[in-house]
C-alpha cells in the first residue's frame, strides 16, 4: 500500500484523478493513500439536499459522486483518500466504514481521547461532537474518496451547513482536544492506523 503526500492541492482536480486512478487501475495496481489538504470548499454528497446549505458565506460548493450529504473542507484538516481494491482486501463496505472509523478512534485512544462511532450516521465523535467524517464512492469493486479529520481549523464555516445533514451537530477537533499535532502529523500517524486495520486478518 503506497502513501502519495500531495500537500494542499484543490479539491476538484483531486476528485477528478481519484476517479482517473479508479477507472484505469487493474488487479495489479497497488493500492494507494492519498493524504491532502484543500482550499475551503463544500462537498455535496450524490443524494445530497442544498437545503442543508443554510447561508452563502463565500465557499465554493462542489457536487460530488460519494456518499452522504454536505460537509466542509478547509485548511488545518487532514483528508485522507483510500484507493482501495476491495476484492483484493477482501472488505466488504461495511468492513471499509467499520475500519476506518476504527482507525479513527484508536489515533484519538493514543492521544487518550475517547472517541465512538454512532450507529448509522458515519465518522466518529467525541461527546456529542463530530471530529471526523467518512464518504466513500464504490465502483468496480474499488472505493476512492474517504476520510477528514480536523485537526487545527477554523471550524466557523460548519456553522453555514448542517454537517452530514445534522441540524445543529457540534463540531470539534484534536487541538481543541489538547492533541498537540500539526495536520502533517496526524495525518502520518492516522495514516499508520489507517494500514494496520486494512492489513489485518478479518472477516
Amino acid at each position: 500500500m503506497e502513501i502519495r503526500r500531495l500537500g494542499r492541492v484543490e479539491y476538484e482536480p483531486t476528485w477528478r484523478a481519484m476517479q482517473e486512478f479508479t477507472l484505469h487501475r487493474t488487479p495489479e495496481t497497488a493500492d494507494e493513500l492519498w493524504i491532502v489538504e484543500h482550499p475551503p470548499v463544500y462537498t455535496l454528497g450524490q443524494a445530497g439536499k442544498s437545503e442543508h446549505i443554510l447561508r452563502e458565506v463565500g465557499i465554493p460548493v462542489v457536487r460530488i459522486d460519494r456518499g452522504g450529504q454536505v460537509t466542509y473542507h478547509g485548511p488545518g484538516q487532514v483528508v485522507i483518500y483510500l484507493m482501495l481494491d476491495l476484492q483484493r482486501l477482501k472488505f466488504k463496505v461495511r468492513e471499509l466504514v467499520t475500519a476506518i472509523e476504527q482507525s479513527l478512534i484508536d489515533f484519538l485512544a493514543d492521544h487518550d481521547v475517547a472517541a465512538e462511532r454512532r450507529a448509522g450516521a458515519p465518522g466518529v465523535y467525541v461527546g456529542a461532537a463530530k471530529i471526523a467524517a467518512l464518504g466513500l464512492k464504490i465502483k468496480n469493486s474499488c472505493s476512492y474518496h474517504g476520510l477528514s479529520l480536523n485537526v487545527d481549523m477554523d471550524l466557523s464555516p460548519f456553522a453555514a451547513i448542517n454537517p452530514c445533514g445534522y441540524a445543529g451537530l457540534a463540531v470539534t477537533q484534536t487541538t481543541d482536544l489538547g492533541i498537540p499535532l500539526t495536520p502533517d502529523q496526524a495525518g502520518e500517524l492516522l495514516c499508520r492506523h489507517l494500514k494496520q486495520q486494512l492489513e489485518k486478518p478479518h472477516g
